[in-house]
């Protein structure tokens, strides 16, 4: 591939399940063991019930994603961004991508950011650490300081839109992309899986990394089945070689 080649590369849970976060939809993932977890990140019951928050902010407290540490696939993209022009269209919202090294400029959260909460009813914000903080204090479901309104993970959950604007952006590097390499999603959740069938239609190959089968494969030029913390690194390799 020459230095001018532009690699968008998707990443779903997949990808981080090597660093001890769940996915969601695999044979092992969150919802297959506690189908009643998938309340704890969809909008309505989050906000309709205080049982539902304290149980999410346990989960927050517990799942361990915010101390968790990038592996070999995050790693491996960093490497490939120093050698080609990349763009990394994240569905996770652990963060990892840039603690792996990768510039916030070389990153796009399409579903926003677990590191932080926000108030539904005015503008604070802060790091999820400091409501954690709050929690292990002894509240189970800390409202905001400053108005008393509910605090929510600063992600989109589900029952929620994507940013338009976001979205937007994803799209167009989408359609500028040479090669559109999706890691460990299972390209189900859209609209961001819908971004493969925009890459694919303005002319990229298209690569799939990913355990189980994704309703794109039969587009892609090379679809690898091997665990990602290994596939990916040798991927990287040949993509740079």
């Amino acid at each position: 591939m020459t230095s001018r080649t532009l690699v968008a590369v998707l990443t779903g849970a997949g990808i981080s399940t090597d660093s001890g976060i769940p996915d969601y939809r695999g044979p092992n993932g969150l919802w297959q063991r506690d189908p009643s977890a998938q309340d704890l990140v969809t909008i309505g019951p989050y906000l309709a019930d205080p049982e539902v928050r304290r149980r999410a902010w346990l989960l927050r407290r517990d799942g361990g994603a915010l101390r968790a540490e990038p592996n070999a696939g995050h790693r491996a993209l960093v490497g490939l961004a120093a050698a080609l022009p990349v763009r990394v269209l994240t569905q996770n919202v652990d963060g990892l991508h840039q603690k792996a090294g990768l510039p916030d400029g070389k990153v796009l959260e399409l579903h926003g950011t677990a590191r932080r909460v926000r108030c539904m009813d005015c503008a604070y914000t802060c790091p999820t650490e400091a409501a954690l903080e709050r929690v292990a204090a002894g509240e189970a479901d800390p409202p905001c300081p400053d108005c008393g309104g509910i605090l929510r993970p600063a992600t989109v959950m589900f029952g929620e839109a994507l940013d338009p604007a976001v979205l937007e952006k994803a799209a167009m590097i989408a359609q500028a992309c040479d090669l559109f390499v999706a890691v460990g999603s299972s390209l189900q959740v859209h609209p961001a899986a819908g971004l493969v069938g925009v890459a694919v239609e303005a002319g990229a190959r298209l690569i799939v990394v990913n355990a189980e089968p994704t309703p794109y494969d039969h587009l892609a030029e090379q679809v690898v089945r091997e665990p990602i913390s290994t596939a990916l690194p040798a991927l990287v390799a040949t993509l740079t070689g």
